[in-house]
């Protein structure tokens, strides 16, 4: 049960708030007798007391503070049992629910310039990857991203990482060749594996979110210690599912050739899928399909904190029963000592010392 503000966990015991009624109607008043003594000065004791006199049996009552008393406490109890809490203002949560890494080949073929940006000028091709994963980067809100740079070797250039901002500052830190002038392309893949493994022994995350690697090249593999086949094995066996980008001419030969071959049977292998980027049009085409492929996935909750109120209302209940029995106990001292006042009052008048 839940008002705009306000909800009770366990409202099933407000069906207990009419049971006073039920008992005040149904059961009758409890009457008890008291064993009774003669004095002379009765008319003055009830006078004193403010009692009116009355035969037989004595039913106790209460005044109407009392009332008001008893009546406060059993709400107070009963709303205490169904466990009042005060909602806060809506939150939203996100948990974040796939890892995408990014591999970028350095190798000196990447500083060819047959590639256009939007202006239609002339840029080599890594300038152009580096324009498209920037509109790429837009549309992974959610994802963390990580960015490993290969060449003679492979090497992390991001962690994993939420902050896209400080991802895309390092991308444009990279130059061609800082790697190297040779294709690593089975070691980079390898790094990603390990990537993902040890982001996965980091606390408080989850071993179980998407893992995806997008691998651009463009050339075949001529420096890795492991075959890139071999590796994608390895990613297939991890869960570690990888697209791969192939950029420039397939029917380039010598060393900067691709080996489609092998790039359709790394992307076949976990899961993933291969595409051929000639020029920009088909580079921002690609990268367009991964997101298809790969689309934003995170879950995102809203609650509204919650704060116990039961304990107010057990605090007030406390507090209205030791003012009551605060109130009783001065009225019967005033009372007490207004007797004793006026009985030594009538002595003194009735020539006793």
């Amino acid at each position: 049960m839940m008002f705009s503000s306000f909800e009770l966990s366990t409202p099933e015991w407000l069906w207990l708030l009419p049971l006073p009624l039920l008992v005040y109607w149904l059961v009758p008043a409890y009457r008890t007798k008291r064993t009774a003594i003669k004095v002379p000065f009765f008319n003055l004791l009830i006078k004193s007391l403010g009692e009116d006199p009355s035969e037989g049996a004595t039913q106790l009552k209460s005044s109407w503070w009392q009332r008001l008393i008893l009546c406060v406490s059993w709400l107070c109890i009963v709303i205490a049992l169904t466990q009042p809490k005060m909602l806060g203002k809506p939150q939203v949560r996100e948990s974040l629910g796939r890892d995408v890494m990014v591999a970028v080949d350095l190798s000196g073929s990447m500083s060819e310039q047959d590639f256009k940006n939007k202006e239609g000028q002339n840029v080599n091709r890594l300038e152009a990857a580096k324009s498209v994963l920037r509109d790429f980067v837009k549309h992974r809100d959610g994802d963390r991203l990580g960015l490993i740079l290969f060449g003679d070797s492979a090497f992390i250039q991001t962690p994993f990482t939420a902050d896209h901002q400080a991802w895309l500052t390092l991308l444009d830190q990279t130059q061609v060749a800082m790697a190297g002038e040779s294709t690593a392309l089975g070691d980079a893949i390898g790094l990603s594996i390990k990537s993902f493994e040890s982001d996965d022994k980091q606390p408080n995350n989850n071993p179980e979110r998407q893992k995806v690697v997008i691998v651009l090249t463009d050339g075949n593999d001529t420096a890795s210690f492991v075959e890139p086949e071999d590796a994608a094995k390895v990613a297939a066996a991890k869960g570690v599912r990888i697209h791969v980008i192939a950029m420039g001419d397939p029917n380039t030969v010598g060393e900067q050739a691709l080996d489609m071959d092998v790039i359709d049977r790394i992307a076949k292998d976990t899961g993933g899928q291969s595409f051929e980027a000639k020029d920009s049009v088909a580079l921002q085409q690609a990268y367009d399909d991964i997101n298809k492929l790969e689309p934003k996935l995170y879950e995102s909750t809203t609650y509204r904190p919650k704060v116990s109120l039961q304990h107010y209302f057990v605090m007030v209940v406390v507090c209205l029963y030791l003012l009551a029995f605060t109130l009783m106990t001065i009225k019967r001292i005033r009372s007490s000592h207004k007797l004793s006042k006026q009985l030594s009052s009538d002595n003194k008048e009735g020539g006793y010392v």
